[in-house]
């Protein structure tokens, strides 16, 4: 009879474990798809997409330079390979919604409340990242790389290397924008006070100089374009994490307490 009863619970364990690993199957399936989707419809304009992500180098090429292709099958690759990343990159707000679906129901009411306007907020910056390394950092940049070359070299990048190059720089900035998410998170989570935070202010600025040196290339006009807005970002979200903050241990079991009943009540 006890053997039976033990059966009996894994299998109530077992179940609902090989559930989420369905749904979650499921959710990466659909987020597949809809990439795979993107990719089919803009597989045509490959060649138009990367000529768009190469502008700002090419504006500032000296007369009669161009870019380049070194491996024979770079020409056919280099657009598809950059066409599936955009893709990727426009299917981001629809991949962390499966996300959320996934995790939302294992949340607290008020855990729910905050982590869905995280989630919109982290999108949003790392999509404002990209924007800014295109439309502001790429231009002033490669103006200055452009305009160091010694005399007698001439400026041909390879379209491969140009859009690793690039990538990397939209993945650095991205990320560097989801500064104030990350300290949000810190507040929220109890690893670090608010108090804690801003007694290390002046460290977390040189931390931001030291990152830009790192992520960027070695001139100082990148390093500081990327540098000034993780600190003003940092800034940014130290302001907003006083909302955040953890509630006492009392209120904290409080509010479950509450959620709890309520959740109860409406299965009834």
């Amino acid at each position: 009879m006890t053997d039976r009863k033990s059966r009996m619970a894994e299998e109530d364990v077992e179940q609902p474990f090989i559930s989420h690993l369905v749904e979650l199957r499921q959710r990466i399936l659909r987020a597949l798809a809809v990439v795979l989707v993107l990719f089919l419809g803009l597989a045509f304009y490959a060649n138009g997409i990367y000529s768009f992500l190469a502008g700002p180098l090419l504006k500032h090429l000296p007369e009669g330079s161009q870019m380049v292709a070194i491996d024979v099958a770079s020409p056919f690759l280099t657009p598809f390979k950059l066409t599936l990343v955009v893709c990727i990159f426009l299917s981001i707000p629809f991949i962390l919604y499966q996300a959320w679906a996934f995790i939302a129901p294992g949340l607290y009411r008020h855990e729910r409340r905050m982590v869905l306007p995280l989630l919109v907020a982290s999108t949003l910056l790392f999509y404002a990242g990209v924007a800014f390394a295109y439309y502001v950092v790429f231009p002033v940049m490669f103006g200055f790389l452009t305009a160091t070359a010694p005399a007698g070299v001439a400026v041909m990048t390879d379209i491969a290397k140009y859009l690793d190059f690039v990538l990397t720089l939209f993945l650095a900035f991205g990320v560097a924008f989801e500064v104030p998410i990350a300290t949000i998170l810190l507040v929220w989570s109890g690893i670090v006070s608010r108090e804690t935070i801003g007694n290390n202010r002046p460290y977390v600025i040189v931390g931001a100089f030291v990152i830009g040196a790192i992520l960027t290339p070695p001139d100082v006009v990148s390093q500081t374009l990327l540098s000034v807005p993780i600190w003003l970002l940092f800034e940014f979200g130290f302001f907003f994490s006083r909302f955040f903050e953890p509630k006492p241990a009392h209120e904290a079991a409080a509010t479950r307490g509450i959620e709890h009943r309520d959740s109860s009540a409406s299965g009834h």
